[in-house]
């Protein structure tokens, strides 16, 4: 669910210090935890013109910590913390100077946000348009840029094109949207093995996505045009590759590769520990993807390491306190078992009966809150669905639940497609049902534009966690919003079944 992107706190507290300039010689070559400064005052101000939500207090916390690593993640910065030279130049670069965003449907933005408008609620729209595929500068500055987005961003969702941002637009920016044309992995079978111009439909939407993460500005509309054409060929000119226009498996593996290179600048793209590409055993002195991912999983269980790809010591010694915290053999060797661990995976039975794994459905969903998007735990849920692509770069809703039941061995039903999870309910299949008695652990659909035909990529999905009485309900999602502010990621939320929206309840048994 794309994020409502309120910020919480973000307005500069009354003791915090006067902001300095990162680049400017009164702040250091480094800013890390612990310090405080008028450098800390700009740095956090910076990371919530990005969505960080930080109360601004010239203090370097936790929290600054934590926003500081998820925005080096986000633009492929090693992820270590440590505000260089690197992080610095992109905050800057990247519209860091932009008004904190502010929620469309506040009271605080018009009702309808037209082209010379300034301000966070700009931000925040530029902000959406990102995260719906459009390439736009975050500076809080509704220019000619920006109004170009918002009419291809109407176009491609059927509303009047007149780049002006109203009632329906915000609600469509807003809206849960499956994106299955941009969940496609090129490098699947799904895909054709070269993709040329012509062609159309949910791959070339995921390489028009893909070209716009390496610098070009395509309208991601599934049609491979001349104009995917010439960033195709410019692409594979800046990649070394041969020039000919033809997506092919070449071609395609550097569009997935990591964006920067060595020289501290970026770590390996991260590779799935399970995957043929990682050896039995990661041991230290390697360095590849495969430890990126190592890394990013650790701290996802609290190590606090650099993401460099590089296995050394301080590596050695969060696998080390990891294996002894899960009774596993204190090795520092990343062999199969630590690598169940380190995802957490939950072994189905070896035969299980049909919807057997049905009490663990809510444990192992429930599990998983906090879990950020775009981490490495939550791009291994798109192995539930033969997925590889990060979960940043489309929506994951239905992949996650399609995942709590691989593990559980609750049912065989897989699908990115809210519309086919409730499809196959109705039918009966699948060991799934429809119910109009929700229970915890059951499955939630949600239709934002109604009609209850779950159709046209306004769709969500999640798991009950509680059910009140009434019409109220809690849930576990995937691809929802942080109710405290922040990026996506697994959350629970409050819902209701008279809140406007379809809601239909899926028993799995």
């Amino acid at each position: 669910m794309v994020s409502a992107g309120i910020v919480l706190g973000a307005g500069p507290a009354s003791a915090a210090p006067a902001p300095i300039k990162l680049t400017s010689a009164s702040c250091p070559n480094e800013i890390v935890q612990g310090q405080a400064s008028g450098c800390v005052t700009e740095l956090q101000r910076l990371l919530n013109a990005h969505g960080a939500g930080l109360a601004v207090d010239g203090q370097f916390g936790s929290a600054t910590l934590y926003a500081v690593r998820e925005y080096q993640a986000a633009t492929a910065i090693a992820v270590d913390g440590r505000v260089g030279p690197a992080t610095k130049s992109k905050l800057y670069a990247t519209g860091g100077s932009a008004p904190a965003p502010v929620s469309l449907n506040s009271s605080s933005c018009p009702a309808n946000l037209v082209q010379g408008a300034k301000g966070g609620c700009v931000t925040e729209l530029q902000r959406l348009l990102i995260h719906h595929g459009y390439v736009v500068d975050v500076d809080g500055d509704f220019g000619a840029g920006t109004a170009s987005a918002v009419r291809s961003f109407q176009s491609a969702h059927g509303l009047t094109v007149d780049g002006q941002v109203g009632t329906n637009t915000k609600r469509a920016l807003y809206d849960t949207d499956e994106s299955p044309s941009t969940g496609l992995d090129l490098r699947s079978a799904s895909c054709p093995a070269n993709i040329v111009e012509g062609q159309s439909g949910g791959c070339v939407a995921t390489l028009q996505s893909l070209l716009n993460g390496k610098g070009h500005s395509l309208d991601v509309d599934g049609s491979f045009g001349p104009q995917t054409l010439a960033a195709v060929k410019a692409f594979q000119s800046a990649s070394g590759l041969s020039a000919d226009g033809e997506v092919g498996p070449n071609t395609k593996a550097a569009l997935y590769s990591n964006i920067g290179g060595g020289g501290g600048n970026g770590a390996p793209a991260p590779i799935n520990l399970n995957s043929a590409s990682c050896p039995n055993e990661i041991v230290q002195g390697q360095h590849s993807g495969c430890v990126t991912e190592l890394q990013s999983l650790l701290n996802h269980h609290g190590a606090d390491l650099a993401v460099d790809g590089d296995f050394g010591p301080l590596t050695d010694s969060a696998v080390r306190d990891f294996q002894s915290e899960k009774g596993l053999s204190v090795d520092g060797q990343v062999g199969p078992n630590t690598k169940a661990a380190l995802y957490g995976a939950v072994t189905p039975p070896s035969s299980p009966p049909p919807g057997g794994g049905y009490a663990k459905i809510l444990d192992v969903a429930a599990a998983e809150a906090g879990t950020v998007e775009g981490s490495a735990r939550a791009n291994s849920y798109g192995s539930a669905v033969g997925l590889s692509l990060s979960t940043s770069n489309y929506a994951w809703c239905a992949t996650f639940v399609s995942w709590v039941a691989k593990q559980t061995g609750a049912s065989s039903y897989r699908n990115t497609y809210v519309s086919g999870w409730v499809k196959q309910a109705r039918a009966g299949n699948y060991h799934l049902s429809v119910t109009t008695n929700p229970q915890p652990g059951d499955i939630v659909a949600f239709d934002w534009d109604g009609g209850s035909d779950f159709t046209g990529g306004h769709e969500h999905i999640g798991i009950v966690r509680t059910v009140s009485g009434g019409s109220s309900f809690t849930t576990v999602e995937g691809n929802t919003s942080n109710p405290n502010g922040g990026g996506d990621g697994v959350y629970v939320k409050s819902r209701s079944t008279n809140s406007g929206y379809d809601v239909v309840f899926i028993r799995v048994r």
